[in-house]
């Protein structure tokens, strides 16, 4: 159950004011009844919700690309720094992040509002494989490339699974992963003497950015979340 107003908003894609305006005027309904009240508790599975007299589709799993800038922390809120929401149009302020890139790291970040799919995505037993580039000092050789997919220990301890490392020319390499530990990219470059300068997610699963600008961002087709939830 979830309240009238707000399906109204993420089903039309008008603003709150918007949706607040038409219920007012009598331009909703629940099973043909008119409703103005937004706080009422709906079902939009089971119950016929019109706007203006067009039917609005039943609510389904919303999951949006993000380019993340440097800058921004992903969290749904934070009191001192602007987070990936704030780059997003409100009707996806309900979204929440899957998995993490920090505050300094560019890139693809997904967004979802679908808690199950969330989950299936960062569990390391499905192995969703992540591409980085990295930027780092020093040249990566063929003893980083052997200890990366032999699985580095960190040095709190902290053991990796193999992954790949494709060294692209001095300074510069792409890193291939099948986990999401805390700083992990940045931890295993360092751990072999190549610390990071600039760090940027550029494919997850099957998805990659594609032309989608710094700080751009489009929703997923039913198709691609459907093949996200089985990959």
């Amino acid at each position: 159950m979830e309240r009238l107003d707000k399906f109204l908003s993420q089903a039309s894609g008008l603003s709150r004011s918007q949706v607040r305006q038409l219920l007012k005027a009598g331009q909703a309904a629940v099973d043909g009844t008119p409703e103005t009240d937004g706080s009422r508790k709906i079902d939009p599975a089971t119950q016929k919700i019109t706007l203006s007299g067009a039917e609005l589709g039943k609510k389904g799993r919303r999951v949006v690309l993000l380019n993340k800038p440097a800058g921004y922390l992903t969290a749904t809120q934070d009191r001192s720094a602007p987070t990936v929401l704030d780059l997003l149009p409100e009707k996806y302020r309900d979204l929440n992040p899957v998995g993490r890139l920090d505050k300094a790291t560019e890139g693809l970040l997904l967004l979802t509002d679908d808690g199950e799919l969330l989950h299936r995505l960062i569990s390391p037993r499905r192995g969703v494989e992540k591409v980085y580039y990295a930027r780092h000092e020093g040249a990566a050789g063929p003893a980083d490339v052997d200890a990366f997919a032999s699985g580095l220990v960190l040095g709190d301890g902290t053991r990796c699974l193999p992954a790949v490392l494709r060294p692209l020319g001095p300074g510069e390499s792409l890193v291939i992963l099948r986990e999401g530990k805390y700083h992990q990219v940045r931890r295993m470059l360092a751990a072999r003497g190549l610390p990071v300068t600039y760090l940027e997610r550029r494919q997850e699963g099957f998805l990659t950015l594609g032309d989608l600008p710094r700080g751009g961002f489009r929703e997923l087709t039913e198709a691609e979340i459907e093949e996200l939830a089985v990959d």
